[in-house]
């Protein structure tokens, strides 16, 4: 990205400040997180596809079993992902094509599927994880200790204000 493009991104909340009509700081707050999620999304997609031949949705549901080792259910995995079902059905027939999960027949419930890693799942999501762990520390470095417990404290408050606010819209539409 050229030098004269990243400032123009990263100034387009501010801009925003010099527009009376949409000088709310609560939009410019959303715009320049939006703007930082984004930013880094975009990133790691990139590096992602570059360095091991894999999408963002793949790595994220190699995380999420890597987290269950006993695997998880479609539904569990829907529900984690925050995607539907069938998106999550296509997103496992295309991993398990690469050999990195497998589906097994869940134990408690015959009709059920369990989607596992399997041994090269692990072995390869384990070199995922440790450059993706890499990469946010580099494209973070410019926020110093400090700065960044301030920032997940601050992101902190302003999750639980959305939950608060999302759970007393829902209340009140009951």
């Amino acid at each position: 990205m050229s030098e004269v493009r990243a400032n123009d991104i990263l100034d387009a909340e501010s801009r925003l400040a010099q527009q009376p009509r949409d000088a709310r700081p609560e939009l410019r707050l959303w715009l320049r997180m939006l703007t930082c999620t984004t930013m880094i999304e975009r990133e790691i997609r990139r590096r992602l596809a570059d360095r091991f031949a894999i999408t963002l949705p793949r790595f994220d549901l190699l995380a999420q079993l890597d987290k269950s080792p006993e695997g998880l259910t479609l539904g569990d995995i829907s529900r984690r992902m925050m995607v539907t079902n069938g998106n999550v059905t296509g997103l496992v027939a295309r991993i398990a094509e690469q050999g990195f999960v497998e589906r097994r027949r869940d134990a408690s419930d015959g009709r059920a599927q369990r989607i596992v890693m399997t041994d090269k799942g692990r072995t390869q999501f384990s070199a995922m994880a440790r450059q993706h762990g890499l990469w946010i520390t580099e494209l973070l470095a410019g926020l110093d200790p400090t700065e960044r417990e301030l920032l997940m404290g601050l992101l902190g408050k302003t999750k639980a204000s959305v939950a608060r606010a999302t759970t007393e819209r829902a209340e009140a539409a009951e």
